[in-house]
């Protein structure tokens, strides 16, 4: 008997799956692309593969994310807020606020003493902040991803990234790279930048700690360590950030058909 979380995001789409126990049995993360029906049957394809399971063997699966109602096969969709929250406090109990950035908005989520999301304020109008937003600025830079976070420790220097528009803010670092400016240093504003830009919907909801953040940007070392400078604590990264939303979806999944017996 297994239990099936589906996260069907914009740029990425996660699959986990848990045994009757709650335990990770397998997980898997892959490009959504154009389709996000094709995405979310090729994800769970590989996660039950990844994990020796047959389809046949899957109790109940939950789909959650901006592409949830494309998935045929869910027999329950759930909003990604609720999701990103169950997950976050089964990993770190404590949780009373989470911070997610995804790939193409943003989320702050305050969530009660029993789990409950209490409140939360989000950004979906614009790229700017997320995890777009930070592959346009490594295209610019010509430097990978996972390098971003630890080259930005090394800045000596504070500049500013000034503009709140992806493609503006990419023509800012675009002069910053012609003018000489060392890449740590612009990394360093980029950073800053993401974190003013995270700071009125923490100032809307209110942090409270703990803090957990969730989504495939708590992958940078550099954005964490800002935030933990804005929220003056410290923040709980999960090994695999990027699942947290799926993972909740999985155990709402185990929670509901352990109601429908």
């Amino acid at each position: 008997m297994y239990f099936v979380g589906i996260d069907v995001g914009s740029l990425s789409t996660e699959t986990v799956i848990l045994d009757h126990a709650g335990a990770v049995v397998s997980y898997h993360i892959s490009s959504t692309g154009a389709n996000s029906r094709t995405a979310g049957e090729k994800s769970f394809a590989a996660a039950l593969a990844s994990g020796g399971i047959a389809q046949s063997e899957v109790n109940f699966t939950v789909a959650t994310g901006y592409g949830r109602v494309s998935i045929p096969f869910a027999d329950k969709t759930v909003t990604e807020i609720t999701c990103h929250a169950r997950g976050a406090v089964h990993l770190f109990p404590a949780t009373q606020t989470i911070i997610d950035v995804g790939g193409q908005d943003s989320k702050v989520i305050s969530v009660s003493q029993d789990g409950k999301v209490a409140d939360f304020s989000m950004n979906d109008k614009c790229a700017a902040g997320t995890g777009r937003f930070l592959e346009v600025m490594a295209r610019a830079l010509e430097i990978g991803l996972d390098r971003m976070g630890p080259l930005s420790m090394r800045s000596t220097r504070d500049i500013s990234i000034s503009s709140m528009c992806t493609v503006f803010a990419e023509s800012e670092v675009i002069s910053l790279v012609a003018r000489a400016t060392p890449k740590e240093d612009i990394l360093n504003a980029i950073h800053q930048s993401i974190c003013n830009r995270l700071a009125p919907l923490m100032d809307a909801v209110g942090i409270r700690m703990e803090v957990t953040m969730t989504g495939g940007v708590a992958k940078n070392t550099g954005i964490v360590e800002k935030i933990r400078e804005k929220v003056g604590g410290r923040i709980n990264v999960p090994e695999e950030p990027q699942i947290v939303g799926a993972l909740g979806a999985a155990l709402i999944a185990r929670d509901m058909s352990a109601h429908a017996q």
